[in-house]
């Protein structure tokens, strides 16, 4: 059975466009995933972190994939863009080539080592919740509540639409 999952898609360094739609790409090739559509692009500001704004997007696939199979893909995609894990006591939300995090599966409610869905701070981040109320409007957190309600409470944070400068 395919569910429906919300991938968050972000960069700050190097060519973010670039890497950006060569994500948007990857995602598209992954085997037993259908490509539903992609956001706009969003530019935010790095939160608890020092660096370059972020380009962001949420890409939204139907997969036969379980969570830990679509996360797996997901983390392969991410060296294969360039992506450098961060070391032991790095800090957590730093410049980074890519980072692509799932965000929905279904209604799937999961806490794990190496996932948790819905993600841990999906409901605080205007940067993820503008782009995926933008593809499903009437989306709900599982556990949580309506994605459109959260983001109104994230209004102070800077997400705007992505201009090429």
């Amino acid at each position: 059975m395919k569910r429906r999952a919300y991938i968050g898609l972000g960069a700050n360094q190097g060519d973010v466009m670039e890497t950006a739609h060569a994500a948007i790409e990857a995602i598209r090739s992954i085997e037993r995933c259908d490509f539903v559509s992609a956001s706009p692009f969003y530019r935010s500001a790095p939160i608890d972190a020092e660096g370059p704004d972020f380009i962001n997007a949420v890409v939204a696939v139907d997969t036969l994939h379980d969570p830990y199979a679509l996360l797996l893909h997901l983390l392969d995609l991410e060296i294969m863009l360039g992506r450098k894990r961060r070391m032991p006591n790095a800090q957590r939300n730093a410049p980074r080539k890519v980072d692509l995090d799932l965000l929905l599966m279904g209604n799937l409610i999961l806490l794990s080592t190496p996932l948790a869905l819905p993600h841990p701070r999906l409901h605080q981040r205007a940067f993820a919740l503008r782009p995926l109320v933008d593809l499903a409007p009437e989306i709900e957190i599982p556990g949580l509540g309506p994605a459109a309600r959260y983001l109104r409470a994230a209004a102070d944070q800077r997400v705007t639409p992505w201009a090429a400068r």
